[in-house]
C-alpha cells in the first residue's frame, strides 16, 4: 500500500509541539480533516505512546494548526488548531492553544503569507477555534522569523527570540461570556465530592479554578504525583464535568465527557515555597500565584498559555477565587508571576469594570518558537479513503 506525501513543518511553539499544515495542502473537503491529523499524529492508540505518528503520547505533543487565507479583514491569517485525542479517535475543535499561536505568525511570514519589511513583523492572527484574534510581534532576520534570542521560558531548554502574544478581547473564546455562569464565585452540586466554591472564567478559553485547599491539595503538586493520586484526579475530573454544564459548554455531564479539552481544570493557592521539575527552588517571594491545571485528563507540566491568560484575567476580578490568593498591588495592570511544575511565568493583562460588568481588555505574554523539521508528512493511503487533493499536495510516495 501506497503513502500519501503532504507538505507540513514540525515545530515548536512556546510549551507545546504540532504538525503544521498550510491549508492549501490539506482537501477543500474539511471532513477529510480529521482522518488526516488522526493519521499523521498516531491516533488512535491504546498504547499512548503515538509511537506510529508524529505524537508524543501527551495532550501538549498530540497537536496539528492549519495555517490559511484570513477570513476576516482585521487579520492577516487564519489559524485553525485541532487537538488529537491520544487513545480515543477523536478530533477537538472546541479550544485553541495558545502556545502554538507563537508558531503561526513566524510560519506564516517563512512560508511568504505575509510579507513584512523591516527588523519586526506584526501578524494579525484569527482563531477560528474562538473568533478570536491574536497579535504576534516577532524579529526578523534575512526576511524570516529569528529563533535566536535571549528569551528562556520555563519548561523549554534554552533560549530563543521573543515572540510577543497580544490576545485581545479574550473574553468569551469559549462561551461568549467573560464570567459564562453569570457570578464571578458559584457554589457547584458536584456529585461523588459535594459542594465546592468555584470561579468559572472565560477568558482565551474556559477554565474552571477551585482553591488546592478545598480539592484536598496542597498547591504544590507535581504533574507524576497527581497522576498517581486517582482521589484527587477523580475529585477534578467531576468537578470539571459539573463546571461544563454550567458553563453551558455541555448540556449534560454525559455531553461534558465527549468534550474533555474545555473547560480546563485548575487548583490555586497563594504564593508559597515549592520547586520545580527541574530541581529548582520557587521562594514564596518571587511569585504572587501558585497554579496547576489539566486537561484531557492529563496535569500539565507547563500552564497552557490560554489557562495563563485565564489565570491573569481572573486574578484581577475582584472576588474571584484566583483573586483571593493572589498577592496583592496597587497597580493592577503589573504582570502576574505564576508559580507552575516547570518554573515562574510571568503574564500580563487588562481587566476592566464597564457599567459595572467586568471587561477583558487583552492579556499579554511571551513565547519562544522554532521550526525543527520541514518536508512532507507520511500517511498511510488506506487511512485516507476520502482524500481528494488537486495541485500540489498529496503526492504519492512508495
Amino acid at each position: 500500500m501506497r503513502q500519501i506525501k503532504i507538505p507540513a513543518a514540525f515545530i515548536r511553539g512556546g510549551t507545546s509541539n504540532a504538525v503544521v499544515f498550510d491549508q492549501r495542502h490539506l482537501p477543500a473537503d474539511r471532513s477529510v480533516w480529521d482522518d488526516v491529523f488522526r493519521a499523521a499524529i498516531g491516533s488512535p492508540d491504546p498504547y499512548g505512546r503515538q509511537l506510529d505518528g508524529m505524537g508524543g503520547g501527551l495532550s501538549s505533543l498530540s497537536k496539528v494548526c492549519v495555517v490559511g487565507p484570513s477570513t476576516r479583514p482585521d487579520a492577516d491569517v487564519d489559524y485553525t488548531f485541532a487537538q488529537v485525542l491520544i487513545k480515543d479517535a477523536r478530533v477537538d475543535y472546541t479550544t485553541m492553544c495558545g502556545n502554538m499561536s507563537s508558531a503561526i505568525g513566524p510560519f506564516a511570514v517563512d512560508e511568504g503569507m505575509v510579507k513584512v519589511a523591516g527588523n519586526e513583523a506584526l501578524v494579525r492572527i484569527h482563531s477560528t477555534n474562538t473568533g478570536k484574534r491574536i497579535h504576534a510581534r516577532f524579529p526578523v532576520e534575512d526576511g524570516v522569523a529569528a529563533v535566536d534570542g535571549d528569551l528562556a521560558i520555563p519548561g523549554v531548554a534554552g533560549t530563543g527570540a521573543a515572540v510577543k502574544l497580544e490576545f485581545r478581547e479574550p473574553g468569551g473564546a469559549t462561551t461568549g461570556r467573560l464570567l459564562p455562569a453569570g457570578d464571578v464565585i458559584n457554589t457547584l452540586d458536584v456529585p461523588g465530592v459535594g459542594r465546592v466554591r468555584c470561579s468559572m472564567i472565560d477568558a482565551a478559553n474556559a477554565c474552571v479554578f477551585v482553591n488546592a485547599a478545598d480539592a484536598g491539595l496542597t498547591g504544590t503538586e507535581m504533574p507524576e504525583e497527581l497522576e498517581q493520586n486517582a482521589g484527587a484526579m477523580s475529585r477534578l475530573g467531576a468537578i470539571r464535568l459539573a463546571a461544563s454544564v454550567a458553563m453551558g459548554i455541555a448540556a449534560n455531564e454525559n455531553e461534558a465527557a465527549m468534550k474533555p479539552s474545555v473547560p480546563f481544570v485548575g487548583f490555586v493557592s497563594a504564593a508559597q515555597d515549592s520547586r520545580s521539575l527541574s530541581g529548582d527552588a520557587t521562594r514564596a517571594a518571587q511569585v504572587d500565584l501558585t497554579a496547576r491545571m489539566l486537561s484531557n485528563g492529563q496535569p500539565h507540566r507547563a500552564l497552557p498559555l490560554t489557562c495563563t491568560v485565564c489565570l491573569a484575567v481572573a486574578a484581577r476580578i475582584q472576588g474571584s477565587v484566583v483573586h483571593a490568593v493572589t498577592r496583592g498591588t496597587s497597580d493592577p495592570d503589573c504582570g502576574l508571576r505564576i508559580a507552575m511544575p516547570s518554573g515562574v511565568l510571568t503574564v500580563g493583562s487588562t481587566v476592566r469594570q464597564v457599567n459595572g460588568q467586568w471587561h477583558a481588555e487583552q492579556g499579554a505574554v511571551y513565547r519562544t518558537q522554532r521550526r525543527m523539521f520541514e518536508g512532507s508528512v507520511l500517511v498511510r493511503a488506506s487511512r485516507l479513503p476520502g482524500w481528494r487533493m488537486a495541485g500540489d499536495g498529496g503526492r504519492r510516495a512508495a
